[in-house]
């Protein structure tokens, strides 16, 4: 069973509260630049920190580390699991594979994951995000790197059925300060930013965030460095027995915000949706229901009754396949 361990980060947030104000200074020093600050000598970070080598020592035994040794193997182990390419997960995953079916042993990682995920997920918070996206008067933009951009663009088109005022940021960088230069204070950017992070995604939240916009991020437990920047941050759990990280609870989660956020303004959502089947009905996008197209055939029929009316009957050779139970042991 994968069992995503609490990052350093998440260990130094769960004590922040309880540290004094020199360990609470190197905390934040710690968590800025994350992992990267705390990779340095333990003289490093407490100069860069501006505090003493005892506090260091102090703090990071106060977090449940044994010493610095300790705490930094962890950040390198951290480091280490951001970093892995698709080849190194699924090395991982094939040298501890159980003798069952892949079908079980996805099903036991990506249900771990949601148990995981939802034991973390602060309910304020996700509140807080569906607020940000029901609010009309605010522009919301999303956007995802080379994996999850198909998650951004998915959030995207149900998004812009809801609500107006909503944009897909290309995945070519270069047209990128065309849409900062549309963001109003106020508006929402939505990343999906998981590892390995990608730079630009920074540099965006953080232009961005300068301009007043607020972030809402969806990460792995790692954190992206864009965290720093967002006002709602969703870290998700994604391992999975397979070379590629899983996106199952992080599209648990946009459709549970999808959901909230359509409910928050039903009549109006539901008038959006009307409106659109109309538009679908005069471009003739969907096939209609088959009682429906029986109908309007009839009618035909009965207006020129010289030709020959079609049916509804499927093409010999179009029949469906017989159906295929297929178990699992």
């Amino acid at each position: 069973m994968n069992n995503t361990p609490k990052t350093v980060s998440d260990v130094i947030r769960a004590h922040f509260d309880g540290l004094t104000r020199a360990e609470r200074q190197l905390a934040e020093s710690l968590l800025d630049n994350y992992p990267v600050s705390g990779l340095g000598s333990i003289t490093t970070v407490a100069e860069n920190a501006g505090v003493s080598t005892p506090t260091v020592a102090r703090m990071v035994q106060k977090l449940g580390y044994k010493g610095y040794a300790e705490f930094q193997a962890h950040l390198h182990h951290e480091l280490e699991a951001t970093l892995s390419n698709p080849i190194a997960k699924h090395d991982r995953w094939a040298s501890n594979a159980p003798g069952t079916h892949i079908l079980n042993r996805f099903a036991e990682a990506v249900m771990n994951n949601m148990r995981q995920t939802l034991s973390a997920l602060d309910p304020q918070s996700f509140d807080g995000a569906a607020r940000l996206l029901s609010d009309r008067k605010r522009s919301v933009y999303f956007v995802g790197g080379r994996i999850t951009g198909a998650l951004a663009e998915y959030f995207f088109t149900h998004m812009q059925v809801i609500r107006p005022k909503t944009a897909l940021m290309s995945s070519n960088t270069s047209a990128w300060p065309q849409n900062v230069l549309n963001m109003s204070a106020g508006d929402v950017l939505v990343i999906f930013d998981i590892r390995r992070y990608e730079a630009d995604m920074e540099t965006l939240a953080e232009v961005a965030r300068a301009g007043g916009v607020e972030i809402i991020l969806f990460t792995d437990p790692w954190s992206s460095p864009v965290a720093k920047h967002a006002s709602h941050c969703f870290r998700v759990d994604i391992e999975a027995p397979s070379a590629w990280d899983s996106s199952v609870v992080t599209l648990f989660v946009v459709e549970a915000l999808i959901e909230a956020v359509q409910s928050s303004a039903w009549d109006e959502t539901r008038e959006r949706m009307n409106t659109l089947e109309g538009l679908f009905e005069q471009a003739r996008l969907f096939r209609k229901p088959r009682g429906q197209k029986t109908r309007e055939r009839g009618e035909q029929a009965r207006t020129k009754p010289d030709e020959p009316a079609a049916t509804d009957d499927v093409a010999e050779g179009c029949q469906p396949a017989p159906s295929h139970k297929y178990h699992v042991s």
